[in-house]
């Protein structure tokens, strides 16, 4: 390329500019590298301008790694290679050369104009599977007609870019390949200690920082034998030198049993550990990975108990039978919903009374539902069912070994119901030694298991339910009065069927339902016979009575007719003395269940009348009626009977 030589001085002899190529790069890596590459590619082949590039394909622009441009340097110069001559050297990945008429063959590229280039020549720098990092080019006001040595001297300046180029990204990709390995290594949850050949610590992560109690800056330089318990450190110098006797690719083994880890406290840890070896700069090093063995044990206890909580609530859903819902519209129903509203958000503690069978349980499980625990577990326990020598153990949980059987360790009912709700079922029938135990839960909200020392806190609302008189308890010594406070904060009665007037009627329909769809079957419903049976029965087990009375009904009805001759249990009748028309022949008296009604109320109410409202007792109505007087009560209630004033 032949220049003025009045504009510029006279182009260097081939030696002079290798010389520049060598001397003015070999001192330099990165930026000042190409910086002193383009300024001296410039004057090497006598042009006005030269500037190197990497290429972002995503974006499709070229950023300047240095440009020099009449004795000095643009800075920060990146432009879109569309339309501009750069883009056949990218594109076409190869030499371009435009001698003369750059601004007129480019019309799209602004700079050029601005530059006054007149002339132009660029060639890709590729990596060695040929893909694109860059280029390298050089400009000129002048012509820059064809010349084999200047051409040489341009590709050597290039290919001495390419290899730059090339080693910045090289060591780009080894720096993170370096920072993801630092962050894998930081991040893993075992302990990993880099020991040196005579076994000091060189590098730890924080996981190894957490487990061994220390810094870094303590840890580094220190023994890793100070931080084993005695008989830890002889073995570990024994694996060491068993890897060192090891072939290469087999310098890796499990220590069966691991370590114990001393503590600043002066505790120890049980701790899994693999130990494997490396060499670097011809020293001998060692990789200790070490697991704190103390959580995959709580790991494993609280997979333990989420499995036993989880049988304890298929139990429960299996104990349902599917009803989960309250059934009734009768008063007594009515003021119990009441009461179920006005505690059910509240934490306090209820105390559900009533007979067998009145549904208490279902009672429980309305009020944890509509409580704000209801997303946590309801835990069941029958305190009459438990044995009185496993009771404790059921309550409080206990340790491995605390008693024969005690094969491994368990969570207590208390401890599974953490954030729930318990319902103590039949609490009156607790053991007097265990309610000193319930009554320090349910005060101080914590326990020790049986056989451990150690006190668990828990968060648990109670609910309880009894059949028994717990007042009348308290007075024979079987129960603690303190206790009895403590659980009688809300007190629900729940009441029996025999009180609850034509429920009785409701819930059989419903308990049709369900097992009617159960056994496949197709029952017309109640008759007004069934119905005035249902409602004159005594219902001495309540509604789970009355439950399993419609079942039996259903597995022997025919023709989807429902059995309750054979299903409802006999007994003696209530005595209505009623006036009752002659019948004409064998011809049967039909009455509907209205007409019976009125004449059952009719009866008691001068049976009540002769005896001064008296219901139970020597001249009671219920002994002139030859009827229980627990009966004649559910039928005076039942049918809205009064006494008039």
């Amino acid at each position: 390329m032949s220049k003025d030589p009045a504009r510029r001085p006279a182009v260097p002899d081939d030696e002079t500019a290798l010389r520049r190529i060598l001397e003015g790069t070999a001192s330099t890596t990165g930026t000042e590298f190409f910086r002193a590459l383009v300024e001296n590619l410039a004057k090497a082949v006598d042009t006005d301008a030269a500037w190197v590039t990497e290429f972002d394909k995503s974006s499709n622009r070229l950023r300047a790694l240095a440009f020099w441009m009449s004795d000095g340097f643009v800075e920060e110069y990146e432009y879109d290679i569309l339309g501009t001559p750069c883009e056949r050297a990218i594109v076409d990945a190869r030499l371009v050369h435009y001698p003369e008429n750059i601004v007129q063959l480019f019309p799209e590229d602004p700079d050029l104009a601005r530059f006054g280039a007149f002339s132009y020549m660029g060639v890709p720098l590729k990596d060695l599977d040929g893909r694109i990092l860059g280029h390298l080019a050089v400009m000129d006001s002048r012509p820059m007609p064809e010349e084999p040595r200047s051409l040489a001297l341009f590709q050597i300046f290039a290919a001495r870019a390419a290899a730059e180029l090339q080693r910045l990204r090289a060591e780009a990709q080894v720096r993170e390949r370096e920072d993801k390995l630092g962050r894998l290594i930081d991040s893993a949850l075992d302990a990993i200690v880099e020991l040196d050949e005579t076994l000091r610590i060189a590098g730890v992560n924080p996981a190894a920082e957490k487990l061994l109690g220390r810094h870094s800056a303590e840890l580094l330089g220190a023994g890793m034998v100070d931080f084993l318990e005695a008989d830890g450190g002889g073995p570990l110098a024994d694996l060491c030198a068993e890897l060192d006797g090891r072939p290469d690719g087999e310098r890796y083994l499990w220590i069966p049993g691991g370590f114990r880890i001393r503590r600043p406290d002066g505790g120890t840890i049980p701790a899994e550990a693999s130990l494997s070896r490396f060499d670097a700069q011809g020293k001998r090093c060692y990789t200790l990975i070490v697991r704190n063995v103390n959580d995959r044990i709580e790991a494993e206890r609280k997979i333990e108990s989420l499995t036993v909580q989880t049988e304890y609530l298929r139990e429960e859903i299996r104990a349902l039978n599917g009803f989960d819902e309250i059934i009734g519209e009768s008063q007594p129903m009515l003021r119990l919903l009441d009461e179920l509203n006005q505690v059910a958000s509240t934490p306090a503690t209820v105390l559900l009374l009533g007979e067998t069978g009145t549904g208490k349980e279902v009672v429980a499980r309305s009020i944890h539902a509509a409580g704000k625990r209801k997303d946590k577990p309801l835990i069941r326990v029958n305190c009459a069912a438990i044995p009185a020598t496993l009771m404790e153990s059921e309550f409080f949980g206990h340790e491995q070994g605390a008693f024969t059987g005690a094969t491994q360790k368990r969570d207590g009912r208390f401890a599974l119901a953490d954030g729930g709700t318990i319902f103590l079922d039949e609490v009156g029938e607790l053991p007097i030694d265990l309610q000193s135990k319930l009554l320090r839960v349910l005060q101080e909200g914590e326990f020790e298991p049986v056989g451990s020392s150690k006190t668990v806190r828990v968060d648990v609302r109670v609910i309880a339910a009894t059949n028994r008189d717990l007042e009348k308890r308290v007075r024979e010594g079987a129960f603690r009065e303190d206790l009895y406070y403590r659980l009688n904060v809300f007190p629900i009665q729940v009441p029996p069927l025999r009180e609850r007037g034509r429920d009785v009627i409701l819930l059989a329909e419903s308990f049709i339902r369900t097992y009617a769809l159960r056994a496949g079957k197709q029952i017309s419903g109640l008759t007004p016979e069934c119905m005035r049976r249902l409602c004159e029965y005594d219902w001495p087990g309540n509604v789970r009575e009355l439950q399993n009375v419609i079942e039996r009904a259903i597995i022997t009805s025919r023709n989807g007719l429902l059995n309750l001759h054979r299903a409802l249990p006999t007994g003696p009748e209530p005595t209505i003395t009623r006036s009752v028309p002659e019948s004409n022949g064998d011809e049967d008296i039909i009455r509907t269940v209205d007409e019976i009604q009125k004449l059952e109320r009719d009866n008691i109410e001068r049976a009540l009348e002769r005896s001064n409202w008296k219901v139970s007792g020597a001249g009671g109505a219920a002994a002139k009626l030859g009827m229980k007087p627990s009966t004649l009560s559910s039928r005076i209630k039942a049918l809205g009977i009064r006494r008039r004033t």
